[in-house]
C-alpha cells in the first residue's frame, strides 16, 4: 500500500513537471514557428509576385537579389492569406466588376541585411530606407510590400504611386488623388490592418509589417 501511494505521488509529480515545462515552452515553440522563413508560394500558390529587387526595375537600378522567390515569416504569410481570401470575394469595387475577385501582388518580402546596406549607401534617408545599423522589418522576414490586382487579368489597380516612390504622394495622408485611387488605397489598408493585423508605414502606402516580427532576429543570408 505504501509503495502504491509512493508510486502514485511520483507519477503525479513527474507529470506535473512535464506539464509545467510544456506550458512554459509552448509560447516559445509557437514563436519559433511564426518566425520561420517560408517560401510564400508554398502557402499561397496562386499569389502574384513581382520582386522588384530581383530585377533592375527599382530605385537602385541594380539587381540586388539572387532569386525571384519570395520568403516571409510563416506568421505573416498566414495573416496575408486572410487578406487574399477576403479580396477574392470582392466582385464589385469602385463600380467595376471583377469576375474572379481581387488579389495582391507582392513586390518584396524578406530582404538580406547586406542588401539593406547597399540601399542605404544610395539613399541614406531613414524616412525611405531603414538604417541597416538597426535593420528593417524586411531583414526580419516580417515586412511585405504589395499592391492590389484584378485576380483574373493580373492587372494592377490604380494606386497613388509606383513602388518605391520617394515623395509625399506615397504617404497615407496624401489626398490630392482621385476618389477611386483613394478607395483602392483604403481597401488595401483596411484589410491589411484590420483583418490581417499588420501595421502600416505612414510614408509608404505599399509597406506593411507583421507586428510580432519586432522581436525576430535580423537576418543576412541570400536565398538561392
Amino acid at each position: 500500500m505504501i509503495r502504491f501511494i509512493a508510486n502514485s505521488i511520483f507519477y503525479i509529480f513527474v507529470n506535473f513537471q512535464i506539464t509545467s515545462w510544456v506550458c512554459l515552452l509552448a509560447p516559445l515553440m509557437g514563436q519559433t514557428s511564426i518566425r520561420e522563413l517560408v517560401n510564400i508560394k508554398d502557402i499561397l500558390p496562386d499569389i502574384e509576385l513581382d520582386l522588384k529587387y530581383a530585377t533592375t526595375d527599382n530605385f537602385t537600378g541594380q539587381k540586388l537579389y539572387t532569386t525571384d522567390e519570395c520568403y516571409l515569416a510563416l506568421g505573416a504569410i498566414n495573416q496575408l492569406q486572410l487578406v487574399q481570401d477576403s479580396l477574392r470575394k470582392i466582385h464589385l469595387h469602385n463600380g467595376i466588376n471583377y469576375p474572379d475577385g481581387l488579389g495582391v501582388k507582392v513586390w518584396d518580402g524578406y530582404r538580406p541585411r547586406s542588401v539593406q546596406y547597399l540601399m542605404w549607401e544610395i539613399v541614406p534617408d531613414p524616412q525611405y530606407v531603414a538604417d541597416p545599423a538597426t535593420g528593417s522589418s524586411h531583414n526580419r522576414g516580417g515586412a511585405i510590400d504589395l499592391t492590389l490586382i484584378d485576380f483574373a487579368t493580373k492587372e494592377e489597380l490604380e494606386l497613388p504611386t509606383a513602388f518605391d516612390h520617394f515623395g509625399e504622394e506615397a504617404h497615407h495622408s496624401y489626398t490630392n488623388l482621385s476618389e477611386h485611387v483613394i478607395a483602392n488605397r483604403e481597401l488595401l489598408r483596411n484589410l491589411m490592418t484590420e483583418l490581417g493585423g499588420f501595421s502600416l508605414y505612414s510614408a509608404e502606402w505599399w509597406h506593411y509589417k507583421y507586428v510580432p516580427s519586432n522581436e525576430f532576429p535580423l537576418l543576412d543570408f541570400q536565398l538561392k
